[in-house]
């Protein structure tokens, strides 16, 4: 398995796994996945461009409390091992390793249900944390639910050390905190 910048090749597969139920976004899931279907639909190319925005060109951010905030840079690779396995992204706030109140962590990672138990999601946050590394970051830290022993495992795998147990600002669920030192 290795990681893929996004590309209109590929496209077809990561589509076809947001509507087999996936969803890049652990959060808003089925929301997630059928506004990036929407968007795909509407404009292939312009969907897979916004997911390498290391500028933030973006435009903001909707939090859901309706507020907007400023859009990290960031961006995403797939996994692929001759079929799309699943996504990985990095955010960060440049200048510093902290990132704001609002955002959780430096890097997102989900799987699909049919490429789980494979050490996929290790692998590709090995290969992520390079690339945070070439970024600058002295660290990078990743949010999971106290139940996600899975999640855990990857993250202990890469280095992780618990930083804290804390409730979510953004939704009120308790989550750990771990951090990755990249120094």
């Amino acid at each position: 398995m290795d990681l893929v910048v996004p590309a209109l090749a590929h496209l077809d597969a990561y589509a076809d796994a947001l509507r087999r139920g996936w969803s890049a976004d652990n959060i808003r899931l089925e929301a997630a996945a059928r506004e990036e279907l929407e968007r795909i639909a509407a404009d292939p190319q312009a969907f897979v461009a916004s997911l390498d925005d290391r500028e933030a060109k973006g435009g903001p951010i909707t939090l859901p409390d309706g507020s907007k905030v400023a859009r990290l840079p960031g961006f995403r690779r797939w996994m692929w091992d001759g079929a799309f396995c699943g996504s990985i992204g990095l955010r960060w706030q440049p200048g510093t390793g902290a990132l704001p109140s609002y955002v959780l962590g430096h890097i997102g990672y989900a799987v699909v249900p049919w490429k789980r138990r494979r050490g996929y999601a290790t692998r590709a946050l090995a290969l992520m944390l390079e690339e945070a590394r070439r970024e600058g970051l002295p660290y990078v830290e990743l949010t999971t639910d106290p139940d996600n022993q899975p999640s855990q495992k990857v993250i202990l795998s890469n280095g992780g050390i618990l930083v804290e147990r804390f409730r979510s600002p953004t939704c009120g669920k308790e989550e750990l905190r771990f951090r990755i030192s990249l120094v």
